[in-house]
């Protein structure tokens, strides 16, 4: 029974929408261009760039009173409130699971948020478990973190795959660790040369599809 180790933001869920849900609401609600979406989603960086950072930007581009971490909450709660679950992608974790592979979530980020997406959405009933940055005290790509995901579900990592949509913290990560992986482009060229990805696909399901028949 081998391990299915996934990202959560824009690979089992997407993050990029309700980001953008969010912040074209915020800038609604402040009065600002609708334009400066493209600002903002630059500014977040597809959700690399520190929160605090991006509250702090918004508070100086606007000359807004709000106290950062008033914007830092709403940030997190917004993204939160628009994250669905794709039933599809539900459908596909349930195959995965009847084929005998155990899901379990790997992600960067803060338990608050990260685990109020897998609850809310319904998501922590279609894998074994997960494992979040800020409490392990480690971050992809730190081999570390795929090491406390297995010994959170008690399987060895061999015959693990990584699935993920970033570069360095996924598939870096499964290099580091020796572990196979699958890239989820999403329209992307792969940017480096120091490693390489097992496999790429296009999105989750045709990641789990290349996992089962490989």
């Amino acid at each position: 029974m081998p391990l299915l180790l996934l990202d959560l933001d824009n690979t089992l869920l997407d993050r990029a929408g309700p980001f953008r849900a969010w912040g074209q609401r915020f800038l609604e609600d402040i009065g600002a261009p609708p334009a400066d979406i493209d600002w903002l989603l630059s500014v977040d960086a597809d959700g690399l760039t520190d929160r605090w950072d991006v509250a702090d930007a918004i508070r100086d581009r606007y000359a807004l009173r709000i106290p950062s971490i008033d914007l830092v909450e709403a940030l997190h709660d917004g993204v939160v409130a628009n994250t669905r679950l794709d039933p599809l992608i539900a459908c596909a974790l349930r195959i995965a699971d009847d084929a005998g592979w155990i899901p379990v979530v790997v992600c960067n980020g803060v338990v608050r948020q990260e685990e109020a997406k897998i609850r809310g959405t319904g998501l922590d009933r279609y894998v074994a478990d997960w494992v979040i940055s800020e409490e392990a005290g480690v971050s992809k790509p730190n081999p570390r973190i795929f090491a406390l995901a297995a010994h959170r579900v008690r399987m060895p990592l061999r015959g693990a795959w990584v699935v993920g949509d970033s570069p360095e913290a996924d598939i870096g990560g499964a290099a580091a660790v020796g572990l196979p992986s699958v890239w989820l482009h999403r329209g992307r060229t792969w940017p480096d040369s120091r490693f390489a990805p097992t496999r790429t696909a296009e999105g989750l399901i045709a990641a789990v599809a290349t996992v089962l028949a490989g």
